[in-house]
């Protein structure tokens, strides 16, 4: 799916901004027109009321994954929702020279903004420099850069907060239970965002004594695999008590696997917000009972921060004239008390 992103800094999402807007509107008992009332209030904010005239030029890795293909789906139709965004997207690459080359284009047509998801973060770093050399402010999509210099702001998953959230869920759910069986089903071991997911996971675990983790095999985030390396998890363990799946899309595989196996005694938790989770969360009559949130929806943000930094505006809710340089989305545990609210949401 993503590269590792350690930048775990503010916290950003619907609590947050509500909470700061809540705290502008509720800390003084003064009339509203009072004299000493703090220039912040007044800062400019971007909004959904049309504004300057803003080009922004999107470059993503090829969609060959569902996550992927909804962070294309996002960019475009939060482009969409305004009038005053025209969206150059570049076709997809994996390719790293391809996507340099893409990214040099749009630096070229002189766009106002970036946002740029590499397919590396480390070799796309040369390129991030240049279009922030030329004036062009970069709002740099997940897979982070290797040097801060190379974007003027950060947006992306925490993949350490995605174990840290399967496990706590799992840990709350096991509680009571003596001598409690976790297994793990993995993404790519050679990625780095697979050992935050693993790290946050066991480090959650580590709160509650009851439980061990006995078993875990990496797959590489296709249905397929998740289906083979399910079901040898299956014949090495013929007791668990919770399995935690790091991506949705192989999930899928999984449980085909656990099916065939004619499996159950135990609760799923998967990753990263596929609609065929929720759903299968919804109908709640096989083991997937959760998934922690890898929210694609960090494109449509990302194209509202684009939308901002080229009318020199901040974020609502925020007093701060500038948008922040680093902005961490939280990794939501989703299952069925509140799988209504983000099944909207949910990729295929």
């Amino acid at each position: 799916m993503t590269e590792n992103t350690s930048r775990r800094g503010l916290l950003f999402g619907a609590a947050a901004v509500s909470a700061g807007a809540l705290l502008t509107g509720c800390t003084s008992n003064e009339p509203s027109d009072s004299k000493d009332e703090p220039a912040g209030n007044d800062q400019p904010a971007a909004d959904d009321k049309p504004g300057k005239k803003v080009t922004i030029g999107f470059a993503g890795p090829q969609a060959d994954h569902g996550w992927l293909n909804a962070i294309n789906d996002n960019a475009k139709d939060r482009a969409k929702k305004y009038s005053d965004v025209t969206l150059e997207i570049t076709e997809g690459s994996n390719d790293t020279a391809q996507q340099i080359g893409q990214i040099e284009t749009l630096i070229n047509k002189k766009v106002d903004v970036l946002v740029v998801l590499p397919a590396d973060g480390k070799a796309l770093t040369q390129v991030g420099l240049k279009a922030m050399r030329a004036g062009i402010p970069v709002v740099n999509l997940d897979r982070i850069f290797n040097t801060p210099q190379a974007y003027r702001c950060w947006i992306g998953g925490d993949n350490y907060g995605m174990g840290l959230n399967a496990g706590h869920y799992i840990g709350e759910k096991l509680k009571g239970k003596s001598g409690a069986r976790v297994i793990e089903l993995a993404g790519l071991d050679n990625l780095e965002l697979t050992k935050q997911r693993t790290k946050g996971f066991d480090d959650a675990l580590k709160n509650y004594p009851n439980i061990k983790k006995v078993a875990r095999q990496a797959a590489d985030f296709t249905v397929e695999s998740g289906q083979a390396k399910m079901a040898q998890l299956l014949q090495a363990q013929s007791k668990f008590d919770a399995l935690w799946n790091h991506d949705d899309d192989q999930g899928v595989g999984a449980l085909r696997a656990i099916e065939q196996a004619g499996r159950d005694g135990f609760l799923m938790v998967g990753g990263a917000g596929a609609l065929s989770a929720f759903q299968a969360i919804k109908q709640d009559d096989g083991v997937l009972k959760a998934t922690v949130l890898y929210p694609p929806t960090m494109a449509a943000s990302a194209i509202d921060l684009a939308r901002a930094l080229g009318q020199g505006k901040g974020v609502g809710g925020m007093a701060e004239f500038e948008i922040p340089a680093s902005i961490t989305l939280y990794s939501a545990v989703v299952d069925k008390t509140n799988v209504d609210q983000y099944m909207p949401t949910g990729f295929q």
